[in-house]
């Protein structure tokens, strides 16, 4: 008895920590279902969880793993990024002035452009310049931008006052002082152009082409002795259209090769014209006497 009673006692202290449940005997049957007597104590230890997180052992010893939200997704439409804006525009069509002479020498330079430079922004310039563009991996627009021109600058050379004028235009020089009275063809070798004054005033002006090293256009006042509209060189079996004689063989004429090649070759000594047109109405204009002046 006294037993019994000291064990019933510690399960009672047991109970404030366990949650012990006690059986006083005469409530059940004091059996297990297997027939074995049982405590009169029955002690239930509170659940507890694994070090990760996990609920304790079922019944049948299998854990239940914690569950899962879905992971929570961005509504917001995915934005792709903005193209680059277009380079500026340097030239266009229709442009003019030095600065396409420059453009239009260095496509010559590297063969994209077979005519001029003129001056002018042309159509055959635009052509060049899209197939310049698209060779590089440009957009073919035909238009120089900055990044046309850069890349076109770094593929080139700066071209020297003849490779801009290589077809003529150049600007006329001021007038030598013996042109300034009188019916004058005015010569100049420095601008390799020719005026054509009365008076001291300009009538006319065109681009001119000379002889080489080895046959040069000599210099000094001369007089048109002699003109001859269909002439044919005896010497060098070439046509001399609207051919005006100052100084031996050499005369002022119009020349196909310049008009084609312009200052890529050279005359014979004669001062050659491409213009073929302005040359036609000079040689109306000019009369035999008239005093030419050729200088540097």
């Amino acid at each position: 008895m006294r037993r019994t009673s000291a064990a019933v006692a510690a399960a009672v202290a047991l109970t404030a920590v366990y949650g012990c449940t006690v059986r006083t005997p005469g409530t059940d049957t004091g059996a297990d279902t297997d027939g074995r007597p049982r405590s009169p104590v029955h002690i239930e230890i509170p659940a507890t969880r694994s070090p990760d997180g996990r609920s304790p052992a079922g019944p049948t010893g299998h854990t239940t793993a914690p569950s899962k939200r879905p992971a929570a997704t961005s509504s917001a439409p995915a934005t792709s990024p903005e193209p680059a804006p277009p380079a500026p525009t340097l030239y266009r069509r229709g442009d003019s002035g030095v600065a396409i002479r420059e453009l239009q020498a260095r496509l010559r330079q590297i063969g994209w452009l077979h005519e001029g430079p003129t001056g002018t922004y042309d159509a055959t310039t635009e052509q060049a310049v899209a197939g310049f563009q698209g060779k590089r991996g440009l957009p073919r627009t035909g238009r120089t931008d900055t990044v046309t021109w850069q890349r076109l600058l770094s593929m080139t050379h700066r071209p020297g006052k003849w490779e801009l004028y290589l077809m003529g235009g150049q600007p006329a020089g001021a007038p030598d002082a013996r042109c300034l009275t009188g019916r004058v063809l005015c010569i100049d070798k420095t601008t390799r152009t020719l005026r054509w004054m009365i008076d001291g005033r300009t009538v006319s002006t065109m681009a001119v082409r000379f002889g080489t090293e080895a046959a040069p256009t000599r210099e000094g006042v001369f007089q048109v002795f002699w003109k001859s509209r269909d002439h044919v060189s005896t010497l060098y079996d070439t046509p001399m259209p609207y051919a005006m004689f100052f100084s031996g063989g050499q005369a002022v004429h119009y020349s196909a090769d310049f008009a084609a090649r312009g200052y890529a070759g050279g005359s014979h000594g004669c001062v050659n014209v491409r213009d073929k047109a302005a040359i036609a109405q000079l040689f109306d204009q000019v009369k035999v006497g008239d005093k030419v002046v050729v200088h540097w």
